[in-house]
């Protein structure tokens, strides 16, 4: 009798250290592989460096890749706390479509009873966007930017195929801009939703693992 194929691991980037402890500060059991926390650093080149350099080494070589963390809303509504799962993300380079959005809406409105899910599109930036950049980003089809979503699975990707997503909390929003992340209320409850959504991340991992029909 053969032996079983180990399954492919799950590779998490985030981009602050703040988001990495929310994330770390919970239990990793029943994942159905290996799971890695990686910290990238701010901004889409730490972003594309990072993920790359992680996926060429033989322990994650084909692991499957999910970027999460904060984000800025667009739609006017949003509020700290909100939750965006990608439909797809997308820079100048390009979009990457999104994988298993359905099952991680649906895991996400369990575990955070209460906090609206948006799903569609995650775009990216070079920068953190206030003001008017909001509604000219909004225009484009976006309901959320951050600055490493985009960049992560472009770089996950191009390293081969693989199943990725994105999952971002909403930090600020054009009615609640935030000035510094964990120093006002919208901060803090963003912390507090990222802090609960990791066993969505390893649903969706299992997921992924389960042979096909």
């Amino acid at each position: 009798m053969s032996p079983r194929a180990a399954p492919a691991p799950l590779l998490i980037a985030c981009a602050l250290g703040i988001e990495r402890l929310a994330l770390c500060g919970r239990g990793r059991g029943g994942t159905g592989g290996p799971v890695t926390v990686l910290r990238t650093g701010m901004g889409p080149a730490a972003a594309e460096r990072s993920v790359t350099r992680a996926l060429a080494g033989p322990a994650l070589g084909d692991a499957a890749v999910l970027a999460t963390g904060f984000c800025a809303g667009l739609a006017p509504g949003m509020h700290p706390g909100d939750l965006v799962v990608a439909g797809e993300t997308r820079d100048p380079r390009g979009s990457v479509p999104c994988v298993g959005t359905g099952l991680l809406v649906k895991e996400l409105a369990r575990v955070a009873p209460g906090r609206t899910v948006h799903t569609g599109l995650l775009t990216g930036s070079e920068h953190v966007v206030r003001g008017h950049e909001r509604s000219e980003l909004l225009a484009t089809g976006a309901i959320a930017v951050d600055m490493e979503s985009a960049a992560t699975l472009l770089s996950a990707v191009r390293a081969g195929a693989r199943p990725v997503a994105a999952v971002r909390v909403v930090v600020d929003a054009p009615e609640h801009e935030l000035v510094r992340i964990g120093t006002v209320r919208g901060g803090i409850s963003a912390f507090r939703v990222l802090r609960s959504v990791l066993p969505v991340y390893l649903e969706w991992h299992r997921s992924l693992l389960l042979p096909r029909r």
